[in-house]
């Protein structure tokens, strides 16, 4: 066919475009943008739930593009109407919302270079097909499934490759009047990619992650515009992603199969193409097998981002917890750097993981508990009472009528050198500190009491009500008990009661230990006289009558 059958072909196709290749490469210009700026992408198919390796991937998109002061767009891909579920569009835009992974351009987001629903442009990528057929490197194939499922099956028997090309591409060379007969004859066709690629031949790609990958070319007819005339996805996101002029592709590494056939639309369209960076699956090891797998919906519920926030992790801890699987070092600088944050990190190709990256539930855990060591208790108990007001109403009306004691129990020891490390969750706030509120505590009952020490309960409740001093400082007060403990025949440290255990009844900090309990209900807790202070004599009076009813019943 020569190329004035081929525009004959092109306009018989497609007779109602408005727009010709050169309108919109004109219609989206380069980027104005710094040197070095990254141009990435999250491009979600609403197909299902947005996992955490969904939420990784758009992370790592966010923090490349904002660290050079690039762009980071949401596009939407569409293109698979018969996959998508009933408000998969509603669910991307508000998990990106609500776990502050924010584009500065895209679908809701506005921008430029929209718009940013595949689905909205269709005409935009058929007319490049029709300049690919007006060149001669597409055709429309009128084979049937029923033709395609025979071929496959001879493949398979005769152990070659599966696909439509070479001898089995029969409409690669149909004439112009064969193909206008089958169009007058209502047959249905798909356009086609006429591959220049040749199996014997190898194409060497770079991935950001991977390093150099090889493969064999790509030599497979592959079907750019579908029956009903919207896009693959294969062909519509090298369109886009020229337009949009997106620099890097962070995605699955699912995706490398594909690259041979990206590398070569890229190719055949004439455009610069983007650079790949595969993100390795997030792994685990299973319980019942010892194997290591991909993390799963069905078996691991950290796969579901949802929960996450039903558990009360912080948004900023799990992007800490993202940012250890972006870069390998970011543990160690953040826990090193006490005075600052994420922003202040710079994230690295190089430092990604190339194989799988395993789900720690303890390093997650950890980096909670390092994330609201650094938070003030104002801090802490503002976070928390907005999770409740979503998760738990009834502890959200205790928080806001408990206000000013629950930020000074939040506040206790974070001054120091080494702070509190006893939260890694908002739930955890109304466990661990559910003696900061009088219903709660007298609710509980001294349940948190252990029972396994002994006390000598009538001398700490003499203690208490006679002795206890609110006005002292820490070791003031202390040296206080420990004389209170000596004089009734306790030791005055763990150390010497060691060494002679038979002439004690115990030492001082059982003591403290059984104040302790009467007080907050458990045997660990923050600084006590810091809890004492705030809760002041009165309450501690009535926590004093509420442990005398506990142990007389």
């Amino acid at each position: 066919m020569n190329e004035t059958e081929r525009v004959e072909l092109s306009n018989l196709l497609f007779p109602n475009l408005k727009h010709d290749r050169e309108y919109y490469e004109n219609m989206y210009p380069e980027r104005d943008l710094p040197e070095g700026a990254m141009v990435t992408r999250y491009g979600p198919s609403p197909t299902g739930l947005v996992h955490l390796g969904n939420l990784l991937s758009a992370f790592a998109d966010m923090s490349y593009a904002k660290q050079t002061k690039g762009s980071f767009y949401l596009r939407i891909e569409d293109t698979d109407q018969k996959r998508m579920v009933e408000g998969g569009i509603e669910n991307i835009v508000g998990v990106l919302n609500d776990f502050e992974i924010m584009p500065t351009e895209g679908y809701t987001f506005g921008g430029n270079y929209g718009p940013y629903r595949q689905s909205e442009r269709t005409e935009i990528y058929q007319t490049y097909i029709k300049d690919l057929i007006i060149k001669g490197l597409a055709y429309p194939c009128f084979m049937t499934e029923e033709e395609i499922a025979a071929i496959k099956e001879e493949q398979e028997i005769n152990k070659t490759k599966i696909g439509i090309y070479g001898v089995y591409a029969t409409d690669r060379d149909l004439s112009l009047e064969e193909i206008k007969e089958k169009i007058s004859n209502g047959e249905e066709y798909v356009i086609r990619l006429k591959s220049p690629g040749n199996l014997e031949k190898q194409v060497e790609i770079k991935d950001c992650i991977k390093g150099k990958l090889k493969f064999p070319e790509h030599n497979v007819d592959t079907i750019l515009l579908k029956k009903d005339g919207t896009p693959t996805y294969h062909f519509a996101h090298a369109i886009d992603d020229h337009l949009m002029h997106t620099t890097h592709v962070i995605r699955g590494d699912e995706w490398v199969s594909s690259l041979p056939l990206h590398i070569q639309l890229f190719q055949v369209l004439g455009f610069k193409p983007v650079k790949y960076a595969h993100i390795a699956p997030i792994t685990i090891k299973d319980k019942e097998t010892g194997n290591i797998r991909k993390i799963s919906k069905r078996k691991d519920p950290w796969f579901s981002v949802k929960y996450y926030d039903e558990n009360g992790i912080p948004i900023k801890a799990l992007h800490l917890y993202l940012a250890t699987i972006t870069n390998t070092n970011f543990e160690e600088w953040y826990l090193k750097n006490t005075d600052k944050d994420i922003n202040n990190f710079e994230f690295s190709f190089d430092k990604q993981a190339i194989g799988g990256t395993s789900f720690d539930e303890a390093k997650l855990e950890n980096l909670c508990k390092t994330y609201f060591s650094r938070k003030s208790g104002k801090e802490v108990y503002e976070e928390t009472l907005t999770w409740a007001k979503k998760h738990n109403e009834e502890y959200a009306k205790q928080l806001e009528e408990n206000k000013d004691d629950m930020i000074k129990f939040l506040s206790i020891e974070k001054d120091g050198p080494r702070p509190r490390k006893d939260i890694s969750k908002y739930s955890d706030v109304e466990e661990e500190f559910s003696y900061a509120i009088d219903s709660k505590f007298e609710k509980e009952n001294f349940s948190k009491y252990d029972g396994e020490k002994t006390y000598d309960t009538e001398l700490v409740l003499n203690y208490i009500e006679n002795y206890l001093d609110l006005d002292s400082n820490n070791e003031e007060w202390f040296n206080k008990v420990r004389e209170f403990a000596i004089e009734n025949g306790y030791a005055g440290s763990p150390k010497e009661y060691k060494k002679d255990p038979e002439n004690f009844k115990g030492h001082v900090g059982d003591i403290c230990e059984a104040i302790r309990v009467m007080i907050t209900g458990r045997t660990k807790s923050p600084d006590l006289l810091s809890i004492l202070k705030i809760l002041g004599k009165d309450k501690i009076s009535k926590r004093v009558k509420l442990y005398k009813n506990y142990i007389n019943n």
